[in-house]
């Protein structure tokens, strides 16, 4: 038998031995998977780097080491930024006989001072892979430290020593650390900084910490309308200095906006836990935005500390409409108070935890707790300090709160009629919701019958309902309209909706608050995603306009030591993981092959349950010009002519994160 064994093994499988193992060195696992570190190789994952630097800079400001920060844009694509901190140590390293410090931060992955928090309270790096990735995807970094008076230099290219650190000579006015680099080509092939990008970035972090001057400077050539060759930044209000610019002359709810800024409480052990800053306005005729930040960091996505002020916001108002009677302010959603806001936030805390390398997300759980506790006692002074005004916010929020709950009823109405009616029919394959909750109405769109099945079961009946499709629904783009009508699949996802389609498409008569497309988290999922996002996008165009579409984030891995669990979108998201969370820890890994393999509680937990899942809102851009891009895109990509997918494979396969070939 086990010659049999033998006998059949795979050709080639003699060859699998120790010799095929790598062991990737220093810097070199960055440059074969940059998407691990940076996200990818686009222009955002190139102005990462310069975040990463600047970041380091900021962490100084922060500390109370540096008041000045410099930001130098060349037009051969180098970029210098330059802080009056304490600079970098230059002495040897105790670890690593006959290196300086510098080099094992600029050549060595997990090295740097803010592990401990002994050198930063607060900062906005982590990992100790910033600085480090930044030198090992550059062609040629510069690093300049001022210390004790001197002036040292070092030089890298593509993460290797170019030579030893040398001392320049004296320096007895100056003092901190300057980083100048020049992206690699071999790995973001010929983009290039975005001036107003990084003028933008500059500027942002001039009013997170009002305590700090940034200097900006670009090459002539560089300079517009938009972005000067020079300019100061320097914003004593911080924050509130911030929304009154992005307001303007625009007309609010209230004359004043909410801002304002607290310390955390200390802990019991006497450690400061950090502070947080804000500022609120109600624009009464526009729409407004949200901007997070974590230690400087824009978090794009949120994440708890947006859960902390959501929370503060919402039962302010609650008891302020108690204090007056307003005992309809009791059904106060955050979504009522914050929808239209112009919001800032911005916390300081130890230790964060994000929800990758890229900080996209906040996931400490304490931050929503500090900034709620925080945040609370200041809303209600300002809502009951002046009457007037808090009557004035409390009855624009509301009027907001009926229209949402007018919209709620009408969709359940239609529900009702569409179920009992026996001319409007559902898809026998729907599984419904009653309608019956306080939380709005979902839509669940899964892949076969299988994950059908534990969606079903994982689901609240009352809020949340599932249709089934089979597999990869017809490609809308590349096909036409009469076969559209006699897809099956299409048929069923139309009536389920109740709102019509493409010049009939009305979002109002939407049958439910959400419809979210929950695939599996592979290759084939993406692929059925991308077809019903053409769907929508080509045939409901309203419903992903007016924010009602979303895209589920189930995960790939279930990572598990000794009692703790921890659930991976992906394989980046699992190493980094595995390199934090679960380090020098002996971990199982499972792997999900399917939605359909994950049992309810599972599927509940990580992609189901509104408390802990993550939604990514589908949208389209406000302005028209913007829209037309994206339909050229939808046309190159899924129209009916090949060649146009062939041409922008062949222009952007240099861009194309090693990771997603390799997986």
């Amino acid at each position: 038998m086990a010659d049999d064994l033998f006998e059949n093994a795979p050709a080639g499988s003699e060859d699998y031995n120790s010799s095929s193992i790598e062991v990737l060195e220093g810097l070199e696992p960055v440059r074969r998977r940059p998407g691990m570190y940076i996200g990818g190789t686009d222009e955002r994952a190139l102005h990462h780097l310069a975040a990463e630097v600047l970041d380091n800079a900021m962490d100084e400001a922060v500390a109370g080491y540096a008041n000045r920060i410099e930001v130098e844009l060349d037009e051969d694509n180098r970029l210098t930024i330059t802080d009056n901190g304490r600079g970098i140590p230059v002495d040897e390293h105790p670890k690593f006989p006959g290196k300086s410090t510098l080099e094992v931060i600029l050549s060595t992955l997990h090295s740097g001072g803010k592990f401990s928090g002994k050198a930063y309270a607060t900062s906005g790096g982590l990992h100790g892979v910033g600085v480090s990735v930044v030198n090992a995807l550059s062609e040629h970094t510069r690093v300049e430290v001022a210390r004790n008076k001197e002036l040292y230099a070092q030089e890298f290219s593509r993460g290797q020593t170019l030579g030893p650190i040398e001392k320049i000579g004296a320096a007895p006015n100056r003092r901190g650390t300057s980083v100048t680099f020049t992206p690699d080509t071999e790995i973001f092939a010929k983009q290039k900084f975005k001036p107003l990008r990084l003028f933008k970035l500059a500027r942002s972090k001039a009013y997170l910490y009002a305590g700090v001057e940034i200097r900006w400077k670009c090459a002539e050539s560089l300079a517009s309308d938009e972005v000067p060759a020079e300019a100061v930044f320097q914003f004593p209000g911080g924050l509130a200095d911030h929304l009154r610019e992005q307001i303007g002359d625009r007309e609010c709810v209230t004359t004043d906006p909410f801002a304002g800024t607290q310390d955390f409480p200390d802990d019991e052990e006497g450690n400061n836990l950090g502070r947080v800053e804000w500022a609120v306005a109600w624009p009464l005729y526009s729409d407004g935005s949200y901007s997070w930040y974590c230690n400087t960091v824009p978090t794009p996505d949120g994440g708890t500390h947006e859960q902390g002020l959501r929370a503060a916001l919402t039962k302010s108002l609650r008891s302020f409409g108690d204090l007056i009677g307003q005992k309809k302010a009791k059904d106060l959603t955050a979504d009522d108070v914050i929808t239209g806001g112009e919001i800032m936030l911005s916390v300081f805390i130890r230790d964060p935890q994000f929800q990758s390398q890229t900080k996209d997300r906040l996931t400490s759980a304490d931050a929503a707790r500090l900034v709620e506790n925080a945040v609370r006692d200041h809303f209600d002074l300002f809502l009951t300090e002046n009457m007037d005004r808090g009557k004035a916010l409390l009855g624009q929020v509301m009027e907001r709160m009926d229209e949402r709950l007018r919209r709620k009823a009408e969709r359940e109405i239609k529900r009702k009629t569409a179920t009992n009616s026996k001319k409007l029919r559902l898809p026998g394959k729907l599984t419904d919701c009653s309608g019956e909750g306080e939380g709005e109405t979902e839509l669940f769109i899964v892949e076969g019958d299988s994950a059908g099945g534990s969606a079903k079961q994982a689901r609240n009946r009352k809020t949340q309902a599932i249709l089934p499709i089979r597999g990869k629904i017809l490609n809308v783009a590349s096909a036409s309209m009469d076969k559209i009508r006699a897809n099956q699949e299409i048929a069923d996802l139309i009536l389920a909706l109740g709102c019509g389609i493409r010049k009939d498409c009305d979002a109002s008569n939407l049958r439910y608050d959400r419809v979210v497309i929950m695939t599996d988290a592979d290759v084939d999922g993406a692929h059925i995603a991308t077809l019903l996002m053409t769907f929508f996008f080509q045939e409901m165009s309203d419903i992903v306009r007016t924010g009602h579409l979303f895209l589920a984030q189930p995960p790939l891995y279930r990572l598990t030591a000794g009692k703790e669990s921890r659930y991976a979108r992906d394989d980046a998201h699992r190493r980094e993981l595995e390199q934090t969370v679960f380090k020098g820890k002996n971990v199982d890994v499972g792997r999900f092959k399917g939605l359909g393999e994950m049992n309810p509680q599972q599927l509940r937990e990580t992609t189901m349950n509104p408390e802990t899942r993550s939604l990514l809102r589908i949208t389209l851009p406000p302005e028209f010009e913007q829209r037309a891009a994206v339909k050229e895109l939808v046309g190159q990509l899924m129209g009916r002519n090949p060649e146009h997918r062939f041409n922008f494979i062949q222009n952007r396969a240099g861009e194309v994160d090693r990771d997603l070939i390799d997986a």
